[in-house]
């Protein structure tokens, strides 16, 4: 079944362009104009994933992440027409997967959607193999489920935080460089910014933290980062 990629930009070139790119490569589309009209068709239906504009009248971007995020954990990549690092570590912050700015290729656009999709939709034989629930002291992941908890406190993950956190929970001794959370998280197909993997450390370790937890992820520097001992604050 083809994936269903929810387009939201309210220039309608744009949007053209991205729905053809994506429909050649065998994904199917709907579109939306606006931040409100975003929300209503993801409601109606759920998309496999957004493609979302930031700079949007009335309710931007960003705004309709926060929304989304608050009941649903669908991959979201970001359109921006600022090369602004706020705008792109904010976005990552409340609960984005990935940015593309613009003015962009859509070769590129469609291969960061591949990537996203192939890490959230697995194929049944790999997704079989990394069922094992892991733990790492108070920290439980579940991955046939999708789910993490802390405690027995639920974590509200992203997709790719989800990743990196069962990656160094299946590996708690290793020192993972950038280039390796990369190429786990990512699948290594497309170029990610170094802080761009360190926002999504830093969004762990915060969402960790709100949940007792003070040693979820150690630096060691000039090489990467591992799992702490994940152990709630004394």
């Amino acid at each position: 079944m083809a994936p269903r990629i929810l387009v939201v930009d309210d220039d309608s070139h744009i949007r053209e362009v991205i729905c053809f790119a994506l429909e050649k490569a065998g994904m199917a589309t709907v579109i939306a104009r606006d931040g409100v009209q975003a929300l209503e068709s993801f409601r109606r239906q759920p998309a496999d994933l957004v493609i979302l504009d930031i700079g949007m009248p009335e309710m931007d971007g960003l705004e309709v992440c926060r929304q989304l995020r608050k009941t649903s954990d669908a991959p979201i990549l970001f359109l921006s027409a600022r090369d602004e690092e706020i705008d792109r570590v904010l976005g990552l912050e409340i609960g984005g997967d990935d940015y593309v700015t613009k003015p962009f290729s859509p070769r590129e656009l469609v291969a960061r959607v591949s990537v996203i999709l192939k890490r959230t939709r697995p194929d049944r034989a790999v997704a079989a193999a990394a069922a094992e629930p892991l733990s790492r002291g108070a920290l439980q992941l579940d991955p046939e489920a999708h789910l993490a908890s802390f405690a027995g406190k639920a974590l509200a993950l992203t997709g790719i935080e989800f990743s990196i956190l069962k990656a160094f929970a299946a590996r708690p001794r290793q020192v993972f460089s950038r280039e390796q959370i990369l190429a786990s998280a990512y699948a290594g197909a497309v170029h990610v910014a170094d802080r761009t993997i360190d926002s999504h450390i830093r969004n762990i370790r915060a969402k960790l933290a709100a949940v007792g937890c003070d040693s979820a992820i150690d630096t060691v520097h000039g090489v990467g980062f591992r799992l702490g001992r994940c152990e709630a604050a004394p």
